[in-house]
């Protein structure tokens, strides 16, 4: 799908595995879209099924997120199932939790200093609850709750990196109008533990401009 249809991704569609997102600024320059993809999807062969598409939405479901003209939000049926979550009684139910708040990663301000006694848990190898990792559990829970909606991405305009560290992570927070576009979180290694308080933040700077 990315290899048919290149030309249009990042200009006014996204695509991911065999769903298109078409995103427009205006009704007509929507229309001309639809019109250049579908196009392009006869010309190649590729098939959509008729109950799964809707044209000129105003707000749509997409991988888990709510897009609209406003910004973009965690899907709430996702956010009820994260705060539903009862207390891990063994690493895949960890590990479970663990891949549905990771994929929202980007709602949650220090996601990954949050979350560094649960991903110690796991790496443990074996399931040894603690009350550093039931702390964990019930803030990832608590921030999803509080998830703010994220502001879409305007490259024609000026972004705003702010950047931080500590001994256990790094974070970052983008900014465009002063609007939030998006949260950074890494959790540093062993040997990244050991750069001084100067290399720590240097990393911190580079790393949410590399991602």
């Amino acid at each position: 799908m990315k290899e048919v249809l290149h030309l249009f991704i990042a200009r006014f569609i996204v695509v991911y595995f065999d769903d298109i997102l078409i995103f427009s600024g205006s009704r007509e320059d929507h229309l001309q879209h639809l019109r250049e993809v579908c196009t392009t999807l006869q010309w190649e062969k590729l098939y959509t099924n008729s109950k799964k598409y809707s044209f000129f939405m105003m707000e749509v479901s997409f991988i888990g997120f709510i897009i609209s003209a406003h910004g973009v939000s965690a899907n709430p049926t996702n956010i009820e199932a994260i705060n539903s979550w009862p207390q891990p009684k063994d690493i895949h139910e960890v590990r479970s939790f663990m891949g549905l708040t990771t994929f929202y990663r980007r709602f949650i301000p220090g996601f990954s200093s949050i979350t560094a006694p649960i991903i110690d848990l796991i790496r443990l190898g074996k399931f040894e609850w603690t009350k550093a990792a039931d702390k964990a559990f019930e803030e990832v829970k608590r921030c999803m709750t509080e998830a703010p909606m994220l502001r879409l991405s305007d490259f024609n305009k000026v972004f705003e990196v702010a950047c931080d560290a500590s001994g256990v992570g790094i974070n970052g927070v983008l900014n465009q109008d002063r609007h939030l576009v998006e949260y950074f979180s890494e959790k540093l290694n062993d040997m990244r533990r050991r750069y001084d308080n100067y290399d720590r933040k240097f990393h911190a700077l580079m790393q949410p401009l590399c991602h």
